[in-house]
């Protein structure tokens, strides 16, 4: 998979992300597009927009993770056509004493799902955070994203991740089809 970006958090030291403790996890992100809108997670404690998707489980293949993460988290069904887009990898402090940060990879995915979506079947925490799936304009998610950033919220240190791939999703993805549809 093409990288993207990689990003190291002012906080951390050369030291602690190569020779620290580090917490490596995998993560799946999917991509749902329709038109200009796109299937994100809103989360009211953060105020913020992110792609569904996270954690891949032992034994999970990034696809499993991908399909498994999409239907609790959104109730995506029929979930097909999965596309590589990009490698996402970060690191940023980690909570846990015993290590020294978390080492992020967050694999970006394209795909298709049924557009009415069913139930979805939240974790606790992302009950209690008050997370829900919606359609949304990229344009708006992104520049609501952005004033997030202004603000300087640590505790939303995946915005800057999340803003980074709507943008680079609306450049290349929408406005490279805009070109093509006008041009054509």
């Amino acid at each position: 998979m093409r990288p993207l970006r990689t990003t190291i958090h002012p906080d951390l030291s050369p030291e602690q992300t190569s020779n620290g403790r580090i917490f490596f996890r995998r993560a799946a992100r999917g991509i749902i597009l329709d038109n200009d809108n796109i299937l994100l997670l809103y989360t009211e404690k953060y105020q913020d927009y992110t792609l569904p998707g996270g954690g891949i489980d032992e034994g999970e293949s990034l696809h499993q993770g991908l399909i498994r993460e999409l239907q609790e988290e959104t109730g995506a069904t029929n979930i097909r056509n999965i596309r590589d887009f990009g490698l996402y990898r970060e690191y940023r402090p980690w909570y846990k004493d015993e290590y020294d940060a978390l080492h992020m990879e967050s694999y970006c995915y394209l795909c298709d799902i049924d557009k009415e979506l069913g139930e979805a079947r939240l974790e606790d925490y992302e009950q209690n955070n008050g997370m829900s799936a919606v359609w949304v304009n990229i344009y708006q998610a992104i520049a609501h994203n952005e004033k997030i950033l202004a603000k300087g919220n640590k505790k939303a240190m995946s915005v800057e991740r999340e803003t980074y791939l709507l943008k680079l999703i609306a450049r290349e993805l929408l406005e490279t089809e805009t070109k093509a549809v006008s041009q054509g």
